[in-house]
């Protein structure tokens, strides 16, 4: 079986081979060009939206409309998103205040019943765990304000 092998011969392979016989290259008699277009954001730039219209009658109508409603929805959500937070934010100390209380209270109740040992138990299980989140809490305020002051350039000194 024999095996056929096709290459396909492009100028600058014709080059190189005109080049290793010794062969004088001709000069090409034709060039092109590459142009890249590059935007960042919702809208393309005004002489693009302009082609648009030319192409498509209204198309940057459209776009422009299209953009719109993507901005409104994303300010949506991060209403949405704020608005969960704040609430969460709210909450969170209210429940963890219930539970935590309900857990010394029934320590009380426990040792008021005899049972001192389980009692104490809870009521201390409950104050280690307070103390624990309040600690935690803090601890991550202070990374946070930490990797916040170092994402912020300080201002040059003058003399």
């Amino acid at each position: 079986m024999k095996l056929l092998r096709r290459e396909k011969v492009g100028r600058h392979s014709k080059q190189l081979r005109l080049a290793r016989q010794g062969q004088p290259i001709p000069n090409p008699t034709a060039g092109f060009a590459i142009t890249q277009a590059h935007f960042s954001g919702p809208l393309p730039p005004p002489e693009m939206l302009a082609r648009y219209n030319d192409a498509v009658p209204g198309g940057a109508e459209r776009i422009l409309a299209m953009a719109e409603n993507q901005s409104k929805h994303r300010q949506e959500l991060e209403r949405i998103v704020i608005d969960a937070n704040a609430h969460t934010q709210k909450t969170a100390p209210v429940y963890g205040f219930i539970i935590c209380m309900t857990a010394i209270l029934g320590g009380i109740y426990l040792i008021y019943l005899g049972k001192s040992a389980q009692g104490l138990a809870s009521i201390v299980t409950a104050l280690v765990s307070l103390a624990a989140v309040f600690v935690i809490g803090k601890l991550r305020q202070k990374k946070e304000l930490n990797e916040k002051s170092l994402a912020v350039p300080e201002p040059p000194k003058s003399n």
